[in-house]
């Protein structure tokens, strides 16, 4: 219900003109099954009419998923989802337990501050090696 609620609020945010929303989960196969029944008989979800929403298991979970649901829950195979791989944040979470032990005991405002620069430092270091592997 949790991730519904968030999913639900997630799509009316500033989503007119939008007739489809993807959603990837990295159980997006399991979750909606029964989406729209839930949205329908929960006074507390909802999301636009004629809006459209598709599932898809993002790549690094799927492999770990039973073979059907690669061809149907797959971002290759969706269109207008592009080259996407659905779930960049969690390849920084190893790098970000080694900081979790000190960031925990600060102030929440503090805490952000150095995520974001962790989340920072961690791209500008991607954007610096992308030349070494383009050519």
């Amino acid at each position: 219900m949790n991730v519904d609620y968030s999913i639900c609020n997630a799509i009316n945010y500033q989503s007119d003109g939008f007739d489809t929303s993807l959603i990837i989960y990295d159980v997006g196969c399991q979750w909606c099954i029964h989406f729209a029944e839930r949205v329908a008989n929960c006074p507390g979800l909802s999301i636009p009419k004629q809006r459209r929403v598709l599932a898809a298991v993002g790549k690094f979970h799927l492999s770990a998923h039973k073979l059907p649901c690669f061809t149907r829950f797959s971002l290759n195979f969706i269109e207008g989802a592009g080259q996407v791989d659905g779930e960049i944040l969690e390849t920084l979470w190893a790098t970000f337990n080694k900081i979790s032990p000190t960031a925990r005991s600060m102030s929440q405002g503090h805490r952000q501050e150095i995520l974001d620069d962790h989340m920072r430092d961690s791209n500008w270091k991607k954007l610096v090696q992308i030349g070494k592997y383009s050519s």
